[in-house]
């Protein structure tokens, strides 16, 4: 049978095998083809490469070549906002501390005597005047010694009469002998006598002088010590505490004298107040101050501070500060719980703002303020909270216009109008 008449001969041929003597010109064939279209195939796939990076760059450009327009359309945007003013705090800073009234002077009242209470004038509650009589002491010896005093004190006034009169004598004698020794009619030595007589007088009338002198001290003394007998008031004001009565002995002593009285002086009420070091720079004599007691809602007392620590206490940064207030009709007492309101002249001008203005983020704390139809982004120092509004002393000026709750992504430099109120005014 010939090769055209067999169904399998293209089989048998495409299954020669490789030493056949046909395959190796197509294998050379398929080399050929290969080495051409290789290059054909790299560069396919650089195109391909290509276009992916191309179409990549291209998704990634095209959002944000709209984003970028999109912000410049939201830059060219006019935010409408609500608004409102800044105003600047009064001159006058009023500062209200709590305080305990305290009597203008207290003093207790001790025995510069010794003996007994023979009487007793006032007592718990008692109004008392300058000079008046608290209490009388007995002490029957010390009238003793003023007797006894002023007896050596007469028996030296003699003693110095006695003397002076011997004085006298000397002198006299000394002028007569004195010429006639000048004339050799006495002897030198009758002369030295009379002279030296005549000093020996001169000094004795000088100790009877100052004996006497001493012992008149010394009756003053004594007498001092009857005057401390009667225990005076020593001002204006109230008994506030009693602790002896009629018939008590009571010791005169420098360390361990009997406690009698204590008192207070109440025409005058003086409070100490502890200021901040905020409001502290502010305070000085002469300023205002309102005392309010609590149990007295209806009434205020005036007073005026009188005088300050001038230091700062390292504990607490406050200063001590005294406020006294006029008493005249006692409505006032020490020991009250009250409150003081300061009006204290402001050193540094301050600011108020509202709280819906502030902005926090990263940067601090900060608010928005319209300028010629701009937002501009301003820090901000808060001094003080006060809840619907914030102290500032630094980063706004009076009388501007603040944006209230402002946008998120509001940034500086961004356009805005600000939105009428009902009433037709700005907001």
């Amino acid at each position: 049978m010939s090769s055209t008449e067999d169904p399998h001969a293209g089989d048998a041929q495409v299954r020669l095998p490789a030493s056949a003597p046909g395959l190796g010109l197509g294998h050379q064939a398929l080399k050929t083809r290969w080495g051409i279209g290789r290059p054909i195939l790299m560069a396919a796939c650089v195109l391909l490469l290509g276009a992916t990076v191309g179409i990549g760059f291209w998704r990634y450009s095209t959002p944000r070549a709209q984003i970028m327009v999109t912000a410049e359309q939201h830059q060219e945007l006019v935010l409408n906002v609500r608004t409102a003013l800044v105003r600047a705090n009064p001159s006058i800073v009023s500062v209200r501390l709590p305080a305990i009234t305290q009597a203008f002077a207290q003093a207790n009242i001790y025995a510069r005597a010794s003996g007994y209470i023979s009487r007793r004038e006032v007592d718990i509650g008692s109004p008392i005047k300058t000079g008046q009589l608290l209490v009388a002491i007995a002490a029957p010896e010390v009238d003793h010694q003023i007797a006894q005093a002023e007896g050596t004190l007469a028996s030296m006034q003699a003693a110095l009469q006695q003397t002076t009169a011997n004085r006298d004598l000397a002198q006299d004698t000394w002028t007569r002998d004195s010429r006639l020794v000048q004339q050799g009619d006495l002897s030198p030595q009758v002369g030295d006598t009379d002279r030296l007589n005549l000093e020996a007088q001169n000094a004795a009338v000088a100790v009877a002088a100052a004996n006497i002198q001493a012992q008149a001290a010394q009756l003053q003394v004594v007498k001092q010590q009857k005057a401390y007998q009667k225990v005076l008031a020593p001002f204006n004001g109230i008994v506030t505490q009693r602790n002896v009565d009629v018939g008590d002995l009571v010791q005169a002593n420098a360390t361990s004298g009997t406690f009698l009285f204590t008192v207070m002086q109440t025409d005058t009420i003086r409070t100490q107040l502890y200021v901040p070091q905020g409001e502290a720079f502010g305070v000085a004599p002469g300023i205002e101050a309102v005392l309010r007691v609590p149990e007295i809602p209806d009434r205020t007392f005036p007073g005026t501070v009188t005088r300050t620590a001038n230091t700062l206490q390292l504990g607490t940064r406050t200063l001590l500060t005294e406020v006294d207030v006029p008493n005249p009709d006692q409505a006032l007492s020490p020991g009250l719980y009250c409150t003081v309101e300061l009006r204290i002249p402001r050193k540094t001008p301050s600011l108020i703002v509202p709280s819906d203005a502030i902005i926090f983020n990263r940067n601090g704390l900060s608010i928005a303020v319209v300028e010629d139809g701009i937002a501009r982004i301003r820090p901000v120092n808060v001094v003080r909270d006060f809840g619907t509004t914030v102290e500032v002393d630094r980063g706004v000026k009076d009388a501007v216009h603040v944006i209230l709750t402002p946008p998120i992504d509001l940034i500086d430099g961004r356009k805005v109008s600000i939105r009428p109120s009902p009433s037709g005014q700005l907001s």
